[in-house]
């Protein structure tokens, strides 16, 4: 199991997240094996002990005894303080950050491999390795920005094509977890096609290409997706990588799944009985997950079982490990304050460790403290929107009483009267009676209309110029300038209800006080940051103090809960203009 979760170095792939982890523990240790011959230490003892104990944490690290290993590192990387000998520490500290990976413990490997940035050289050769580290902790973390920028450091710390490589794959990786599959396949394409492709490790170029597929899959180009995700799973059938099979058939079930379930049931149950070979925990309970939430005519109750099984247990292992890493590593500061030479540089240590703690818990305070604010603001935010709705539904229904009240109601009497008082069977009569009812009938559709649900697509502008053109009779003419030439897509629906709402409002203010003949509603679109809605009417006008009290007060309340302005200008005799402005 643990030499096939070795089958890449630096190498990333989409649903096997940690074999970049183990890998590490191969490319480190040919770098060391360069470095140790490049180090001179006086010590005559001291180095026999840190090799002793770094060979018995390498044995235990491919024996999966990852207790003994971590122990074993620690030690040596003691002793190699002990000396100052940094190239032994770095190397420790390199296989201590991804046993803590290999295991979960993200947070612990990131506090560990930063203990090697002291003793880092200028172009140092295990540079690539500890910032492939950082990137993998940042992006199991989820701070795929910060992942990118240490992927592209490991990235600028390789010498050659091939090496390169695997930080583009990791980097293309990334840009597919944050949706940006332009991006990363940008980059894939160009490890393929690069001149030197020829020389790059089959298992590379089957990851690539897998990666490239998923990510043509994800951008919904599924004809260049099968394609190579079956070239992946192909080439990686044809050199023995089952391992690296295991990615390429959870993504061949991904693929499958809305188009052929039984396709994507085979893969991904392949997959599952793959990682059950090498005792994969991690790609069983993908899997397994795959399984459970596919809708099929089958009974999945025993993979239910064994998810809930396998995640309980690795569960377990993992709090357990992290916590006997930490006691390691405590035990170990425990032994290294009792060596007066280094008590120094231990309380320089501690300090600094403080005023990080300090800063984080200042962090959390800010956080915390914005945190209150903003749920307070959305609160008061909500409030506000609720108490808007509840008077305009208030001032809705108001209208609608007070348009029934003064204006049906009466023509309703009035169509009664005559029946009752006029003989119907005059032809005269009849057409008269017809008016009325037909007058009647349009104030009810006028009514209905001002009241009814706005619709807000394709059809919005046609629609709102018909409701305003309702206004037009005999006696009032009401002109619209430039409604087509708006761009309604680019505003929200709550704006578009908005301005339909405040026009709506002016228009029956208009009718009912204004004794206006002609109105003008122009919509001004230079304002690339903004709509400019102009409206005047030749009406009798009115103080401005009296606007209040002639129903469109409401109108202000509408345009500031979406942030725009609205501007009155009327005098007595002087017409009715309002200038109301909405923001893109």
């Amino acid at each position: 199991m643990f030499i096939k979760k070795l089958y890449t170095i630096f190498g990333e792939s989409i649903t096997m997240l940690r074999s970049p982890f183990l890998c590490l523990f191969i490319f480190v240790f040919f770098l060391s094996c360069q470095e140790e011959r490049e180090t001179t230490i006086k010590s005559t003892t001291t180095p026999k002990e840190i090799t002793s104990y770094r060979k018995e944490g390498l044995a235990q690290l491919q024996k999966e005894k990852f207790n003994a290993a971590f122990y074993n590192f620690n030690k040596s990387k003691i002793l190699s303080e002990s000396i100052k000998d940094s190239a032994n520490i770095v190397f420790n500290l390199i296989q201590m950050a991804s046993i803590q990976q290999i295991n979960g413990d993200y947070y612990g490997s990131k506090e560990t491999i930063t203990e090697a940035l002291p003793y880092l050289k200028k172009e140092d050769i295990y540079a690539a390795s500890i910032n492939n580290i950082f990137g993998i902790a940042a992006k199991e973390l989820f701070l795929y920005d910060d992942a990118i920028f240490y992927y592209n450091q490991a990235f600028k710390n390789t010498s050659d094509a091939i090496t390169k490589a695997a930080p583009l794959n990791n980097i293309a990786v990334v840009y597919i977890k944050q949706n940006k599959y332009d991006k990363a396949i940008k980059i894939l394409e160009s490890i393929l096609n690069t001149k030197n492709s020829a020389k790059l490790y089959q298992t590379t170029i089957a990851r690539v290409t897998d990666n490239l597929g998923y990510a043509y899959f994800k951008k919904n180009d599924f004809d260049k997706s099968i394609l190579l995700l079956k070239d992946g799973l192909a080439l990686r059938d044809t050199i023995d990588d089952s391992y690296g099979s295991i990615e390429s058939n959870l993504h061949l079930a991904e693929f499958y799944l809305k188009i052929d379930k039984r396709e994507a049931i085979e893969h991904a149950e392949q997959a599952y009985k793959t990682a059950t070979k090498f005792k994969s925990i991690d790609e069983r309970l993908k899997s397994l997950s795959f399984l459970i939430t596919v809708d099929f005519d089958l009974d999945y109750g025993q993979y239910a079982q064994q998810y809930i099984y396998l995640n309980d247990s690795i569960t377990r292992v993992r709090n357990n490990f992290k916590n006997k890493f930490a006691k390691i590593k405590y035990d170990s500061k425990k032994e290294k304050n009792e060596n007066q030479k280094l008590r120094l540089e231990k309380a320089e240590n501690l300090l600094s460790m403080q005023r990080a703690e300090f800063q984080k818990i200042l962090f959390l305070i800010g956080f915390v403290l914005l945190l209150v604010v903003i749920v307070y603001l959305q609160k008061n935010h909500r409030n506000k929107t609720k108490l808007l709705k509840i008077k305009t539904a208030y001032d809705t229904e108001t209208r609608i009483s007070k348009d029934i009240h003064d204006e049906l109601a009466n023509d309703v009497f009035q169509a009664i009267t005559f029946a009752q008082t006029q003989s119907l069977t005059s032809e005269k009569v009849k057409e008269s009676l017809i008016e009325k009812l037909d007058t009647i009938y349009n104030r009810v559709r006028r009514i209905s209309r001002e009241n009814s649900e706005i619709h807000t697509g394709a059809n919005y502008a046609k629609n709102f110029k018909e409701v305003i053109a309702t206004y037009s009779d005999s006696s009032r003419n009401v002109i619209v300038n430039n409604i087509e030439k708006v761009n309604w897509e680019q505003l929200d629906d709550i704006k578009k209800v908005t301005i339909y709402r405040i026009l709506q409002e002016l228009m029956v203010n208009m009718k009912k006080h204004s004794e206006a003949t002609l109105i003008v509603v122009k919509f001004d679109i230079s304002d690339a940051k903004s709509l400019i809605i102009y409206y005047s009417d030749n009406g009798k006008g009115c103080a401005m103090e009296e606007i209040s009290k002639n129903g469109i007060q409401n109108t202000e309340n509408r345009i500031l809960a979406i942030n725009g302005s609205i501007n009155f200008d009327t005098a007595p005799n002087k017409g009715f203009k309002v200038k109301i402005t909405v923001p893109n």
